[in-house]
């Protein structure tokens, strides 16, 4: 787990009831007993300072940071996807985005990993498909500096075509693995640990740091459109039911360790 990975987990999961900041010696306390060392910390600090995530702050236990604005709409947005808070009707038309600019092979594999991340999936070069109008995508399109012309389409021919454009069958076995594979690694997280509090924390932080990877090959899509046997409702069963099991431990932790932040 890289140190900077785990901070968008801090302050996403664990840190939006608690004015979405925290000392730098707090943060260096929670990251302990993920075998993530204080200097890893500090150096993913510095660096989410530089992208614009993360501002410091003062804080009665001394010099700490606070998630951005930007940080914190975006890490708000990670959350509904995450706990699937927002399941929204589909009404069947498709949001179809033709990318106007020219790009560098840098800028363009940048705009292609945040398209991916909200949910779109490249139909041909260049157009990009959605089920819904993602909020996120003005912003996203304003820091990538570049523009794209957006339209809705109700009817495609054949009507499989936008849902050939992801690898449904490949983020299904990535499912089935998940879930045959997660029991067992919450178990060894939990017996790592003599303090049951820490154990749960530990536990559940790994938890929902894997989950959180499927925010970027999972478009989230609506419940008509995917098969009977979709291995994704099993897992996020499982991961609904086991993050909240731990929840309790893993806050009395979390509020032990800031208690002088």
């Amino acid at each position: 787990m890289h140190a900077r990975s785990a901070l968008f987990d801090v302050y996403g999961d664990l840190l939006p009831d608690r004015d979405n900041r925290a000392c730098v010696a707090g943060l260096v306390r929670l990251l302990d007993p993920l075998g993530i060392s204080a200097p890893a910390v500090r150096t993913a600090i510095s660096r989410m300072v530089a992208q614009g995530w993360l501002e410091p702050v003062s804080l009665p236990g001394g010099r700490g940071y606070a998630a951005t604005a930007q940080a914190v709409r975006r890490l708000d947005q990670a959350a509904s996807r995450i706990y699937r808070r927002q399941v929204g009707e589909w009404d069947g038309r498709w949001q179809l985005l033709v990318l106007e600019a020219a790009m560098g092979r840098a800028l363009r594999s940048r705009v292609q990993r945040e398209l991916v991340y909200l949910g779109y999936a490249e139909l041909r070069p260049a157009v990009w498909v959605s089920p819904f109008a993602r909020p996120e995508l003005t912003e996203v399109l304003q820091r990538c500096d570049t523009t794209a012309v957006v339209t809705t389409v109700d009817d495609f021919a054949p009507p499989s075509a936008p849902l050939a454009a992801w690898d449904l069958a490949g983020l299904g076995t990535a499912y089935e693995s998940w879930l045959a594979q997660v029991a067992d690694q919450v178990a060894e997280h939990l017996a790592a640990h003599d303090d049951p509090d820490e154990a749960a924390f530990a536990a559940r932080f790994h938890l929902v740091h894997e989950w959180r990877k499927f925010l970027f090959t999972d478009p989230g899509l609506p419940e008509s459109l995917l098969p009977p046997d979709w291995p994704g409702r099993g897992a996020s069963a499982y991961f609904a039911e086991e993050a909240g099991r731990l929840r309790a431990g893993a806050d009395r932790f979390v509020t032990r360790t800031l208690a002088h932040d």
